[in-house]
């Protein structure tokens, strides 16, 4: 059987921000966007695998927060591929409604008044707006499906390939700082989230699914094992 390939665009150093490609039979899936202006690390990935803008059939967003959807607009004019978004998130992305942010902890408390996640950008209706909570992937050529799994924000949704590696997007993060640079096996919630027992619950969900490994939007990968131990601590705390 052909093999599904995640492949990480780093979009900030040492794996503070990253997007994905799905690659299967020189076709692809573009997983979040990263921030404004973002295009060209876009492209450099899609050339080193050996593919160009055209060769993705979809793009789907995790979340509406800016550095994830800025470059959104942008990747679906080169790549006429359709954006994939749930309802829930519709509110950021279309309209610029301004995201709750609830910090976890003191980086979070500093990461919000700097504004960087209520920025503009240029905002648009996605192609296909989620409002079940599953999508199978099958009609773009790829194995898997797009779950909704909300916490982070309403909308967020998660990525499930049929061979148990999931695109979580912000549900958990890993590493220092925003994620990344140093111990990126040891998990800790993002910045910020909106409702911190949901994010608990779409994560055990996950979990329960099969999920064997988790790919980040800040830091990772984690191992199931890594995501059930911080599930577990979380739920003691």
């Amino acid at each position: 059987m052909d093999k599904q390939v995640i492949v990480p665009i780093s979009m900030l150093p040492f794996g503070m921000l990253n997007a994905y490609l799905i690659i299967r039979k020189q076709r692809a899936i573009l997983i979040d966007t990263g921030l404004p202006n973002s295009a060209n690390r876009i492209e450099k990935v899609l050339k080193k695998a050996g593919l160009e803008w055209l060769h993705i059939d979809l793009i789907i967003l995790t979340h509406g927060h800016i550095d994830h959807v800025g470059s959104a607009h942008h990747a679906r004019v080169l790549s006429s591929a359709p954006i994939v978004a749930h309802a829930g998130d519709v509110p950021y992305i279309q309209d610029g409604k301004r995201p709750m942010l609830n910090p976890t902890g003191t980086f979070g408390k500093f990461f919000i008044k700097t504004r960087a996640i209520e920025q503009p950008f240029k905002y648009f209706q996605p192609d296909i707006t989620m409002i079940d909570n599953e999508l199978s992937l099958e009609d773009f050529g790829f194995r898997g499906r797009i779950l909704h799994t909300p916490g982070h924000t309403p909308g967020s949704l998660s990525v499930f390939l049929d061979d148990g590696e999931v695109v979580a997007g912000d549900l958990v993060a890993s590493g220092i700082l925003l994620g990344g640079i140093m111990l990126k096996d040891r998990p800790k919630p993002p910045p910020f989230e909106e409702d911190r027992q949901a994010v608990l619950t779409s994560l055990k969900f996950l979990l329960n699914e099969g999920a064997k490994k988790f790919y980040l939007g800040h830091g990772g990968p984690l191992s199931a094992e890594h995501v059930d131990t911080f599930l577990r601590k979380q739920h003691r705390a």
